[in-house]
């Protein structure tokens, strides 16, 4: 039997202490990404060694990082929006995307760094084989990642909050509650293909993993480390994580599982999935010096398939929760 779902009347979020402190730990954890953006936009080398490769292309470098300043400026955004009366009056897909693509360029940090950690317990600091000069110095990972960390933890708290008091009745109850006909075909038909064209990456991913060479360049092979295999790994887990989750709630699979449970699923697997594979794109279309560092057509084509991959589970699980929100 599926259950009524009343929808309540979305009330101001109270001015708690819990929120403001919240708040304060995002803008605060925003604060060192945007500090060295910005000392390296006005010219200083803080954190990048000399002979880096990031050198090399001065222009470059100052447009990627004012548009990062930007980008991580709109977090903080964020944030006000999701703890001020004002926030709940915002259309939602102008909080949905941004909200999504936040979650989707934060999830694999938050995963894939502490992981890079507890296997550098077990192997020791990564040193990659070629003997070009590194990127960037090594605690300039620690400071920018820790932070999107503490973000990602933060913001994901007070959007689950803003949720919870605007659209809460969307994600009560179980996957059986869900009535049967709420996803048409077209939404199902979806999911299918989107599943089907995500296994051609997955298997890309899977086997760099397994130390497999092929899509790589020579420049790339040469700095694979312990690193480099965890994000692969992490990367396979978010494209099933993305998969599972939209599947379960377009076929109704597993019924006893909480809604809100797979929602959050599909939700970060989706956006890791199709955010990443984009911002990958985008770094593999940048002219690089190097030929022996130029990404592969293998490479392209799979970042391009997480990108729409991606895309098209998001876009059922926006169908799922704009019929249900009809519905209730």
């Amino acid at each position: 039997m599926t259950r009524t779902l009343a929808r309540p009347t979305p009330t101001p979020p109270p001015a708690d202490r819990t929120r403001r402190v919240l708040r304060t730990l995002v803008e605060i954890a925003c604060l060192p990404y945007i500090g060295l953006k910005v000392a390296w936009v006005a010219g200083s080398d803080l954190g990048i060694p000399a002979g880096s490769p990031l050198l090399e292309h001065r222009t470059l470098l100052i447009v990627a990082n004012s548009v990062s300043v930007v980008a991580d400026a709109l977090v903080v955004v964020l944030a006000l929006l999701l703890t001020q009366p004002w926030g709940l009056r915002v259309r939602p897909w102008l909080l949905a995307f941004p909200m999504w693509a936040a979650t989707g360029l934060l999830a694999p940090i938050m995963i894939g760094f502490p992981a890079q950690l507890v296997t550098a317990l077990f192997t020791g600091p990564s040193k990659p084989t070629s003997e070009g000069e590194p990127f960037l110095d090594s605690w300039v990972f620690g400071v920018v990642y820790g932070g999107f960390i503490v973000q990602g933890l933060t913001l994901g708290t007070l959007f689950v909050l803003y949720t919870r008091d605007r659209w809460g009745h969307l994600w009560r109850g179980t996957v059986g509650d869900v009535p049967a006909r709420l996803l048409g075909t077209g939404a199902r038909a979806t999911a299918v293909v989107a599943s089907l064209l995500a296994l051609a990456p997955a298997a890309v991913r899977l086997a760099w993993a397994l130390g497999a060479d092929r899509g790589l360049s020579a420049g790339q092979i040469g700095d694979r480390t312990a690193d480099f295999h965890v994000l692969q790994w992490a990367q396979l887990l978010l494209i099933g994580a993305a998969v599972t989750g939209v599947l379960l709630l377009a076929f109704r699979r597993c019924r006893a599982l909480p809604v809100r449970s797979v929602m959050a699923v599909a939700w970060v697997g989706s956006g890791a999935v199709g955010c990443w594979g984009a911002y990958m794109s985008l770094v593999a279309a940048l002219p690089d010096g190097d030929p022996a560092r130029t990404f592969t057509d293998v490479a392209r084509l799979t970042y391009a398939g997480e990108m729409i991959t991606g895309v098209l589970l998001a876009a059922v699980t926006a169908v799922f929760l704009r019929r249900r929100n009809a519905s209730a």
